[in-house]
């Protein structure tokens, strides 16, 4: 796929999927969202090689989504903070899980997001901010504004 094509273009879902479209990149922004800042912590959480989990970093903090400060300096130590827009981003994952419990759980006990006050456990919804309904629960089209 030739991704260029889409990065550049008049959607928004294409140019999101350019800085975030490969699953590491998005398990690396969940495990920050969840606290995560070290290499090493993102490397044994996910099993990653580090050759890759180097590679998606230096990505998603060229992207904006995380931000690189050093924590240590003798010796030398970085570490990668979740920046607000890579929080923006959380929501999208929480929806993504919740589909996946729902579609792809097989009946298998998966984790979920629990609210840490309540104990309750969290039921994503992705909301029209200006109505307050459901996006899912109406037919949308697609408007592509005519370039001026």
């Amino acid at each position: 796929m030739d991704m260029r094509k889409y990065s550049n273009g008049p959607c928004p879902i294409g140019r999101a999927l350019d800085l975030v479209g490969d699953a590491w990149s998005m398990l690396i922004l969940r495990d920050a969202g969840y606290g995560l800042t070290r290499f090493d912590q993102f490397r044994a959480s996910l099993g990653i090689a580090p050759n890759i989990l180097a590679r998606r970093l230096k990505a998603l903090t060229a992207a904006g989504l995380l931000e690189k400060r050093q924590y240590s300096e003798h010796p030398p130590r970085e570490e990668y903070v979740i920046t607000p827009a890579g929080s923006d981003f959380l929501p999208v994952l929480a929806a993504m899980g919740a589909w996946g419990r729902k579609h792809n759980g097989d009946g298998c006990t998966l984790s979920y997001l629990q609210d840490e006050h309540s104990g309750a456990q969290v039921a994503p919804v992705v909301i029209d901010a200006v109505t307050g309904a459901p996006i899912g629960s109406r037919r949308l089209k697609l408007v592509t504004p005519q370039a001026t």
